[in-house]
């Protein structure tokens, strides 16, 4: 309420066709002790005050000071120097110069002389309060200020670079020359907004309203558009190509050679059940027969029910080949945003084809599995026939005459079914038993080592008469077991009726059972025999039956194989015709026709509030920015820019103070040491006149009587060097020359 500050500017604008595009900041001078309601910190707060403003780049310190005062205690001209260090934004301006004691004046000061600035100083003669009281106007006392400037002997020969004309003057120029400097960059990034909408408004430029064929042109044109747009991400094309995501023909492509060769593979037969349903369908085909030779009709039953699972994956690959076509159709509308209407209407119609397409395609999916299904073609080149599978089926279950050792069997019939390390958990702890070992299984033979180098040989056991049985897991081991036992009741290994071998999952054992079961090594009958349930498990595992299981297993892998590949070429080739081409050829010849015939073309071709705005938006701004290029190439012509002064030694301000210290250093003091032929006078805190005395050999010039803030004087101050300095020719109004202990002031 009373003398405080507040951060919010009070803001008054002058129009005039004689003032400069300038904001003055007009911010208070530092207050040291405080007065009225101010804060303890008032200091502080002016000072970070004035910091926010003086540290911006585009800001011109006006540095101003009192004539009457001590220039090198200005605080003003302190942070300016803190800021702005090089001194290229910092002008000095000397005010009441027409208040100064008799006998002194600033001319050292203003001729830049005795605390130089860069730019220098400008000195004004403002109105007073009884000039203000008395109604003098602005024009009278620039008059007035011209007439003192004129008159006064000391400024007379300063008088045009003196006073407001000339401050406004310099102010003109260097914003003038700050414009110049800044107009390149300012220049280049207008042109490059220029360029970067230039391509945009080109379609606006020639957009007339009241033409009655814009709408039909606008509509032809974006039809054709979208399908080349839509033509380009199927097919692909040189030109815009993106870089950051796979367009619909690489999405596409990758559903048909990845992804549906994929769920095919995915689509793995499960090993055990597939031999149950090779066994049964034998079985039932045989009825109460006892069949001689393997079924062909069996093969026939499996290998169709085989061929129907493909369905499945066909089908999904028509379902993700649709889901790309209507997210490319969504990404070659983006273009028609502009006409929210025919955008919508186009998704529709193209989505209403595909979708009709969709069921044609499916149809044509299934006919193709049926088509197979119905005739299963044995005479394939491809295909390996009933005595090659059989042939192939005997490497594995034939037995020799000669024992069953595999040493006395050339190379290919000692075929290696499966390797890997197993446990023998019932051997005893003294013989070496619970010890792991590397198990190679073939067709003839299971043979451990004592590592998976297989260098040294432990034991190879015949699978003659062997059969495999499950063991009950005890309750102290983590350990799976299954155990390989003689049919004729022989020891297996040694002086063991059992081989008891452990794994470390029930995989594992399941695993190893598959493979025994390959090898000729069938479970234990008493295992396979019904359950509580009554439920028959009854598929009798007997040698015969198992190579006639075996010999239809290779019959199915090599017909599906054929199937396979038949159906991976011909499935991509029905949907690429039936779908993908058929809707390209819709939008070239059909999609205007249905467009023309859902809705009338005025409702279609209605832009958006939004593209509308946008249209005017982009016209206006392509407009101010030739105009803005037209001024700057104007201003370059029309204006004079003039170099920055060179740097001056400023190092005074360095080690000025906040509150009144001697001014200028000792080590400054012989450069302005002639003696003074200007009358004295004294200064202090009032502007009582302090009694005149010669010091150090020069008589004491005075400074400008302005008060200064209250310190305790000593009487030091009359025994010290003189407060300021002597120059040469006359008496420098605003720097006293004092040693470090002097203090300013003097007793009244």
């Amino acid at each position: 309420m009373n003398k405080g500050i507040s951060s919010i500017p009070i803001n008054l604008r002058v129009y005039s066709p004689r003032v400069l595009n300038l904001t003055l900041i007009d911010l208070p001078g530092i207050t040291k002790v405080p007065v009225g309601d101010q804060p303890p910190d008032i200091e502080y707060q002016i000072r970070d005050m004035i910091m926010q403003f003086i540290m911006r780049e585009n800001c011109l310190i006006l540095a101003v000071t009192p004539a009457n005062t001590d220039l090198a205690n200005s605080d003003a001209l302190k942070l300016a120097k803190e800021v702005d260090p090089q001194g290229l934004r910092t002008i000095g301006v000397i005010t009441k110069l027409d208040l100064m004691d008799e006998g002194t004046d600033a001319r050292d000061v203003l001729e830049n002389k005795l605390l130089p600035l860069r730019r220098g100083y400008v000195g004004v003669v403002n109105r007073s309060q009884k000039d203000i009281d008395g109604k003098k106007d602005i024009k009278a006392a620039m008059l007035a200020e011209r007439k003192f400037f004129l008159s006064h002997p000391a400024y007379r020969h300063i008088a045009d670079r003196m006073g407001t004309p000339h401050l406004q003057k310099v102010l003109n120029q260097q914003l003038t020359n700050h414009i110049r400097d800044t107009l390149p960059n300012f220049r280049n990034k207008l042109q490059g907004q220029l360029l970067s909408i230039e391509h945009e408004v080109e379609a606006y430029k020639n957009f007339k309203p009241e033409d009655p064929t814009r709408k039909t042109k606008a509509l032809l044109q974006m039809v054709q558009q979208f399908a080349v747009d839509f033509e380009k991400r199927i097919e692909g094309s040189g030109d815009q190509v993106d870089t950051l995501e796979l367009s619909g023909g690489a999405k596409i492509n990758r559903i048909f050679h990845e992804r549906f060769p994929f769920e095919i593979v995915k689509m793995e037969f499960n090993e055990k059940e597939l031999r149950r349903e090779i066994s049964y369908a034998i079985k039932n085909i045989h009825g109460i027969r006892t069949g001689l030779f393997t079924p062909d009709m069996a093969f026939e039953a499996i290998v169709k029910k085989q061929i129907v699972k493909l369905k499945g994956p066909s089908l999904k690959s028509v379902d993700l080949v649709i889901q790309e076509l209507i997210n490319t159709v969504k990404k070659c509308t983006k273009k028609l945003a502009n006409f929210p209407r025919l955008c919508e209407e186009t998704e529709r119609i193209v989505a209403n084809h595909i979708r009709e397409r969709e069921g044609k395609t499916k149809d044509q999916v299934l006919l193709l599995i049926d088509i197979q299904v119905s005739y299963i073609n044995t005479n394939h080149e491809d295909f390996i026939g009933f005595a090659n599978a059989q042939q192939r089926s005997s490497q594995v279950h034939k037995k020799t005459t000669i024992g069953n050792q595999g040493t006395n069997l050339p190379p290919s019939r000692q075929i290696v079914i499966r390797k890997g390390w197993l446990t023998i958990s019932n051997i005893g702890i003294m013989k070496g038993g619970s010890k792991g070992y590397w198990f190679v299984l073939t067709a003839e033979s299971l043979s451990w080592y004592k590592d998976d180098e297989e260098k040294e040989k432990k034991y190879m056991l015949p699978l003659d008469n062997l059969k495999v049985r499950d063991v009950e897991k005890s309750f102290m081991s983590s350990k799976h077991i299954f155990a390989l036992f003689n049919t004729e009741q022989r020891n297996v290994y040694k002086d063991y009726r059992f081989l008891e071998l452990a794994c470390d999952s029930q995989e594992d054992v399941d695993s190893w059972k598959a493979s025994l079961l390959r090898a000729g090594v069938y479970p234990d009958k008493s295992l396979t025999e019904n359950d509580e349930n009554g439920q028959a498990e009854n598929f009798s595992m007997d040698p015969q039956l198992e190579r006639q299981v075996e010999t239809i297993r290779n019959l199915v892998d090599s017909y599906m194989s054929i199937i396979n590949k038949c159906i991976r070429d011909l499935i991509p080739k029905t949907i690429m015709h039936l779908m993908i081409n058929n809707v390209k050829e819709f939008i070239n010849s059909e999609l205007l026709a249905q467009l023309y015939s859902s809705e009338d073309q005025n409702t279609l071709m209605e832009e958006s509030a939004e593209q509308a705005q946008r249209r005017d938006e982009m016209l206006r701004m392509y407009q101010a920015l030739k105009e803005a290029l037209v001024i700057i190439g104007d201003i370059n012509t029309a204006t004079v820019s003039t170099p920055a002064p060179p740097p001056v030694d400023d190092s005074w301000i360095q080690h000025s103070r906040r509150s009144p210290p001697p001014s200028p250093t000792a080590q400054r003091r012989p450069t302005l040491s002639a003696p003074l032929a200007r009358p004295t006078s004294g200064r202090g805190p009032a502007p009582a006149i302090p009694p005149p005395g010669p010091h150090a050999g020069a008589p004491p010039v005075p400074f400008r009587p302005g008060p200064l803030p209250p310190f305790p004087s000593s009487s030091d101050a009359f025994g010290a060097p003189p407060q300021v300095p002597s120059r040469p020719a006359r008496a420098p109004p605003s720097v006293p020359r004092r040693p470090p202990p002097a203090v300013p002031g003097r007793p009244p």
